[in-house]
């Protein structure tokens, strides 16, 4: 019984899995037929677009096929039309080429041709020259010189007539428009004219500050002249003080000080050597500008400083009492004026005209006349050779190179010669006071000399430790006797020699 029922459990077991087997291979089949007719499906549709694909590319294919020998078919008619150009071209080329040597050639027979004939008319000529020497028994020169000298026999009194009254219009046309000229720029430049003068008022408050002026016994105004040069003159007007001296720097230095003597009211020497070192230094300040105005006011730039300097010490310095500055000042602006009515060259007679008396700021410190200084100077900085060439003819020294020159000798003429502009006398009366100073400090031992009381009297002040007390009269003597022997002067002129001795000490 157990074994029966083992036995039916193993065939329904082994039936089972027998049907099992058949059924799962029948599901795997219809999976793989279901499968295999997609995989079908899809392929077939591949290959449909493929063949589309295939057909597009053969299509365009095509087209660009035809675009590519469109272009070519465009590209062989251009050559084509190009080529067909360049025959005709190199025909036309070839043609002229063929014209212009049947042209050369026919040139080089004309020429031929003509060098004959030449050879023809040359033997002909030769053969009548030679028959009219023959005939008139003179040569082509002799006869040239005959027929020129019978022209200047029949003519001359008409052409030297002709030429003088050529000459005569010219000059007067010439000297007419001169006078035009000069008159317009005298007419244009109108500065008012003002003599320098050798004194300098100063007005005071009251008539009591003399006395501190002058001081005890006379020692702040004997301080005062010795260290300024300048002559102080306090009994002529009341309320006031004259300084008299020829130097127009000093008189300047003197007044600044006496001024800020009287502002501060404390007049005693010590005070007094303050002030004048203030005044010094404030005229070297005002010596600057006035160099700056002058250049600005002409209108020459770019002037180094030592040249404004210069300038600027022009300002106090006269030529037969005219101002230099002044007189440089206008003889710029004239020549400008004369320049441009003229067409020459305006800044080259404005610098020359400003600078043409620029050695007369050295000239009495340095030995020579005023215009080489003033050369030298010029090409120490090194000025413009144009305006050197300008300025240096202006008194005759050298020839007038230039149109400039001219124009800056017209011009320096103009402004020396009108009326008023300058006083010789007292230009005379300078130079010898100067000459009166400079024989004084040439001599060994001396500080200072100053010409006072009207050139009347020199002071000398002397080193006292280079120079003992008969040594200062035996200087007075000497300096005496060589004004005696080198100057020409009225009167007589009263020799002060000052040995001074000064101790100083400091309390701490």
């Amino acid at each position: 019984m157990n074994f029966t029922f083992i036995l039916e459990g193993v065939i329904l077991l082994s039936l089972g899995l027998v049907i099992g087997y058949y059924v799962r291979q029948s599901l795997a089949q219809k999976r793989a037929n279901s499968i295999e007719s997609k995989l079908k499906e899809r392929l077939q549709e591949v290959k449909e677009k493929s063949r589309q694909l295939l057909e597009e590319a053969k299509e365009k294919a095509s087209q660009v096929l035809e675009e590519a020998e469109a272009e070519r078919k465009k590209q062989k008619e251009q050559l084509d039309r190009l080529e067909e150009r360049l025959l005709r071209r190199e025909e036309l080329l070839d043609k002229r080429h063929l014209e212009l040597e049947k042209k050369g050639k026919d040139l080089e027979e004309a020429v031929e041709k003509i060098k004959l004939l030449k050879q023809e008319v040359d033997e002909a000529y030769n053969q009548q020259m030679a028959a009219l020497e023959k005939i008139s028994r003179l040569t082509t020169e002799e006869a040239k010189n005959e027929l020129f000298k019978r022209l200047e026999d029949k003519y001359q009194e008409e052409l030297l007539t002709a030429i003088k009254r050529l000459e005569n219009t010219k000059k007067e046309a010439i000297e007419k428009k001169a006078q035009e000229i000069v008159m317009d720029v005298i007419q244009r430049y109108s500065r008012s004219n003002v003599s320098e003068v050798t004194t300098t008022t100063v007005m005071l408050p009251s008539e009591d500050l003399k006395g501190k002026i002058i001081g005890r016994e006379g020692r702040n105004i004997r301080h005062f002249e010795r260290l300024t040069g300048v002559e102080l003159i306090t009994d002529e007007t009341p309320d006031t003080i004259v300084l008299s001296s020829f130097d127009p720097v000093r008189r300047e230095i003197a007044r600044l000080a006496l001024e800020k003597l009287i502002q501060d009211g404390r007049i005693q020497p010590g005070r007094i050597e303050e002030k004048v070192a203030e005044a010094q230094k404030e005229i070297k300040e005002m010596i600057e500008k006035s160099g700056e105005d002058a250049a600005y006011e002409v209108g020459v730039l770019n002037l180094p400083p030592e040249i404004i300097h210069l300038l600027g010490r022009l300002r106090f310095r006269t030529s037969y009492g005219q101002n230099v500055l002044l007189h440089s000042i206008e003889v710029a602006t004239l020549a400008r004026m004369m320049a441009e009515e003229l067409g020459a060259n305006a800044e080259v007679v404005k610098a020359a005209g400003l600078l043409h008396d620029i050695g007369k700021a050295i000239d009495h410190e340095v030995e020579g006349n005023h215009l080489e200084l003033g050369m030298k100077i010029l090409q120490k900085y090194n000025i413009s050779e144009e305006i050197i060439k300008a300025m240096r003819s202006h008194h005759g020294d050298y020839p007038t190179e230039t149109l400039e020159a001219a124009i800056v000798n017209a011009a320096d003429a103009i402004s020396a010669s009108r009326p008023g502009a300058r006083r010789e006398s007292l230009e005379n009366y300078l130079k010898r006071l100067a000459n009166l100073e400079k024989i004084a400090t040439d001599f060994e031992g001396v500080e200072k000399a100053y010409a006072i009381f009207a050139g009347r009297e020199v002071r000398i002040f002397v080193f006292p430790d280079k120079i003992d007390d008969y040594g200062a009269m035996k200087l007075a003597r000497e300096i005496a006797q060589k004004i005696e022997a080198e100057l020409n002067y009225p009167g007589e002129i009263k020799v002060t020699v000052i040995r001074e001795t000064r101790a100083i000490e400091y309390a701490r």
